[in-house]
């Protein structure tokens, strides 16, 4: 039946598999360790595998760099090879609309709304986020002593859940970045925290390593970077939502954990008065003093301040143990969350006086530092207020910026009257879209300017 738009992009296949396994004809299916959708047959599944292979080993005759898509009419796939031999792959479908032509139904596919670029950030992310919930494929194996079984237990456990809350037709350039918002404070009340995150360490050995967090923005972290990029994408994506849908429906029905303070877990006792429920307490893999160091993660809130503790799971965790945390933490987090929230609503209300005209997107490759206002909703990506091809220009800008090491300039204007600007300078990258009808480009370069200077002048201190 014809329509008006396009289909959307949806997710065909995610396929995991290991080059060296089933070297032998007729063993072509121990490559497999994980195949979406499961119910696939076995044949099918190898002849994928097979094509996969075959299409990374052919690109490797020519050029030194790994194979990284592969372009068909109906589909497009994206290659990651996270570890030696082993090789993820996705198969993404690409859009199309049907249209009447001298009486007959036409289909048009559009190659143009599906970038390689954002499907390769969402594919490596994948691997990624399950890396910091299970350790590196290679660490899975040497603990189950080589037995491949283990593995796919592990992908197919992951991987089940993780591939439904893929939102392929909302990925855009913030996928490409994923960075983090940091929470701008002046230098006392930092101070404060730190000395606060301090004497938490001291006073509780066991917790090794924290991150504090303020609506949703990361103010302190005592992790690798790479570390605690991902675990601000499970943080402002899964378990906060989770855990405030949770909150609103009143299923935690979780009695005050003290007099005189907000402070709650989030993940842990769901009742301190219960001795015998340490409740769900997450399992993580970081890389600091040793790699893949596994540790469980505790977090707990005040009003709208978080402090992730991690601790080793080799040491001892009980509800009583619990209890003189959160007597610690409850009285000083509500403190903090309160002095820091007069700040953070003056900070608001100064950059909302207006409604700019413009939309932005600001990224940092040396501290993952990110901003932007293009979405209202940054974490559910709703209220998009430029339209879905301008968010797909500033896709294509991005890759072509980053094609090349050297630092430079984009200047586009639409048709339908939208000015969009790319910069990348000193590892910085910075996007704007202002929608001026009648704007000369001198006047877009100094409205640019302007906003660098208003905006983006206090990324982690206030002045």
């Amino acid at each position: 039946m014809a329509g008006n738009s396009p289909s959307s992009v949806a997710l065909l296949n995610f396929f995991v598999f290991n080059t060296e396994y089933g070297p032998k004809e007729g063993e072509e299916h121990k490559k497999i360790l994980y195949f979406y959708p499961p119910e696939v047959d076995l044949d099918t599944k190898i002849k994928r595998i097979g094509l996969s292979e075959a299409v990374v080993k052919f690109a490797d005759t020519f050029s030194d760099k790994p194979c990284q898509s592969l372009h068909t009419q109906k589909a497009r796939q994206v290659f990651f090879e996270p570890e030696p031999c082993f090789w993820m792959v996705m198969m993404a479908s690409i859009p199309y609309k049907e249209k009447l032509k001298d009486g007959q139904v036409v289909t048009e596919y559009r190659d143009d709304y599906v970038q390689d670029s954002i499907l390769e950030s969402v594919l490596k992310q994948a691997y990624k986020m399950f890396k910091i919930f299970n350790g590196t494929f290679t660490t899975i194996l040497m603990r189950a002593n080589g037995e491949v079984e283990s593995l796919k237990q592990r992908l197919d456990h992951f991987y089940s859940k993780y591939l439904l809350t893929l939102k392929l037709p909302q990925a855009d350039i913030l996928d490409v970045f994923n960075g983090i918002h940091f929470l701008p404070l002046d230098k006392n009340t930092y101070l404060r925290i730190q000395c606060f995150i301090n004497s938490l360490e001291a006073t509780f050995p066991f917790v090794k390593y924290t991150a504090f967090l303020y609506n949703e923005k990361l103010v302190w972290s005592g992790l690798e970077q790479e570390d605690m990029r991902i675990m601000y994408k499970y943080l402002t994506t899964s378990l906060f939502p989770a855990y405030m849908e949770q909150e609103l429906q009143g299923t935690q029905n979780r009695p005050p954990s003290g007099i005189g303070h907000y402070g709650k877990f989030m993940t842990g006792p769901p009742d301190l008065s219960n001795d015998r429920n340490m409740g769900k307490l997450p399992r993580v893999f970081v890389n600091t003093e040793e790699i893949d160091e596994e540790c469980y993660l505790m977090v707990y809130t005040a009003l709208s301040a978080t402090i992730c503790m991690l601790v080793n799971v080799k040491s001892p965790l009980n509800v009583p143990l619990c209890r003189k945390l959160d007597t610690f933490l409850g009285p000083k987090m509500t403190k903090l969350a309160t002095d820091i929230s007069e700040q953070y609503s003056k900070r608001v209300a100064a950059l909302n006086t207006t409604d700019p005209v413009f939309k932005y997107v600001y990224f940092n490759h040396m501290n993952l530092a990110q901003q932007t206002t293009v979405h209202i909703d940054l974490q559910k990506r709703s209220g998009v207020n430029i339209p879905p091809d301008i968010l797909r220009l500033l896709g294509d800008i991005n890759a072509d910026l980053s094609r090349g090491n050297e630092d430079g300039e984009t200047v586009v204007k639409t048709n339908s009257d939208y000015w969009v600007v790319g910069k990348k300078s000193d590892q910085r990258e910075f996007y704007v879209v202002i929608n001026q009808r009648n704007a000369n480009l001198i006047e877009i370069n100094e409205e640019v300017k302007r906003l660098c200077t208003t905006y983006l002048n206090s990324i982690f201190f206030l002045d």
